[in-house]
């Protein structure tokens, strides 16, 4: 199988949702792997954000649009014309599903079946990978992980948007997708709890840590006990990138589902998460860096876990970090962005090519 490199390089990709934080990992990525990179989304949802501090609005073909916007979207594909699409607009925040649950339903179910009708349209040779996520799951918090067969659904909103997400892409496949000789090729990919420079978006705990301790406060933390399977944000995109190789080349997963997710020993508490955040950050034993409030204005799962064992299998993907280096990776951006003032894109262009070359010393074959 060609290297996923060359399957990317000089080739047109659409990210939709590249201004987000997601987005904006994985458009510096395929810019270093020479692609030209397209991107369609609503401006920055943070201040500051990784899209605007990397100043990667200069080095791509950059249109502000609402995913809900079918004319708008259909005119940016049909005039870049694609080779590969990577869809991952969303309203990802959990607690702005609460305060604005149309919102969050129409932008995640109404704009990834804009997606999927769009790429009914495409007449040339085009692979889209469509990005939902692990909350897609009816999560009934048992202690093994969720396979991709396993039952949808949520009891929240943005679950439930999500779940629903992936049922369209589901009914599109089946109806339009799913005959022989298609020029269009679509899968979904289900990753989630990723952290990572970069990530200043609202309740979200690594960027609640650094918002406050960059203010000499404490951090506000509100399920200390739950349970996630952290991993940095580069794990689930070399995941995207390689499922986009893959599937360009083989048919024979057109139309599958697969999650992308840590090892499970990976799973950690949030309180895991914050004592080692912290001691990165710099604060020392007798300091105290959070405070468990009873504030819970939402439900929040208990447990939640993924089996990659599909990935594995079709793709030859698997996680390449341990927890203690994705922490590591993560407390290394912001110190260096705050404290030493770095260049954004540079420290992102950094963490890519350390990441791979971990990847390729640890023999993934995704990075060959």
């Amino acid at each position: 199988m060609t290297a996923y490199a060359d399957v990317y390089r000089g080739k047109r990709v659409l990210v939709t949702g590249h201004t987000g934080f997601k987005g904006a990992w994985l458009t510096t990525w395929l810019l270093d792997l020479g692609a030209k990179v397209c991107g369609y989304s609503l401006g920055a949802v943070s201040e500051p954000s990784a899209f605007e501090a990397a100043g990667l609005a200069g080095s791509i073909e950059h249109h502000v649009g609402d995913i809900r916007d079918i004319a708008a979207l259909r005119k940016v594909i049909a005039g870049f014309r694609p080779d590969f699409v990577f869809h991952l607009a969303a309203q990802a925040i959990v607690s702005r599903s609460y305060a604005d649950p149309v919102d969050t339903i129409t932008t995640n179910t109404v704009g990834t079946a804009n997606v999927m009708q769009c790429l009914r349209e495409v007449d040339w040779d085009c692979t889209a990978i469509i990005i939902t996520s692990d909350k897609c799951y009816e999560n009934v918090e048992w202690p093994w992980g969720y396979r991709e067969t396993d039952h949808l659904g949520g009891r929240d909103i943005y679950s439930g948007s999500k779940g629903a997400a992936e049922i369209i892409f589901h009914a599109f496949q089946q109806s339009f997708f799913n005959k022989p000789g298609l020029k269009v090729r679509v899968a979904t990919g289900r990753a989630g709890n990723v952290i990572g420079g970069g990530d200043w978006a609202p309740d979200r705990i690594v960027a609640d840590c650094v918002r406050a301790w960059t203010r000499g406060e404490t951090v506000q933390i509100r399920s200390p006990s739950a349970t996630r399977p952290w991993q940095h944000v580069l794990e689930p995109l070399s995941g995207y990138l390689r499922l986009g190789q893959v599937l360009s080349q083989k048919p024979e997963i057109n139309g599958e589902q697969f999650n992308f997710g840590p090892r499970a020993e990976q799973n950690r508490t949030v309180l895991e998460l914050i004592q080692v955040l912290a001691e990165g950050w710099g604060f020392q034993r007798n300091e105290t860096p959070f405070a468990v409030t009873d504030n819970i204005p939402f439900h929040e799962a208990g447990l939640l876990k993924l089996n990659c064992d599909k990935a594995l299998m079709y793709l030859r993907w698997e996680p390449t970090l341990e927890l203690g280096e994705c922490l590591h990776l993560t407390g290394d951006w912001y110190r260096r962005f705050y404290r030493e003032k770095a260049n954004a894109l540079d420290l992102m262009r950094e963490h890519i090519g350390d990441y791979h070359r971990k990847a390729q010393e640890r023999g993934k074959s995704w990075s060959a």
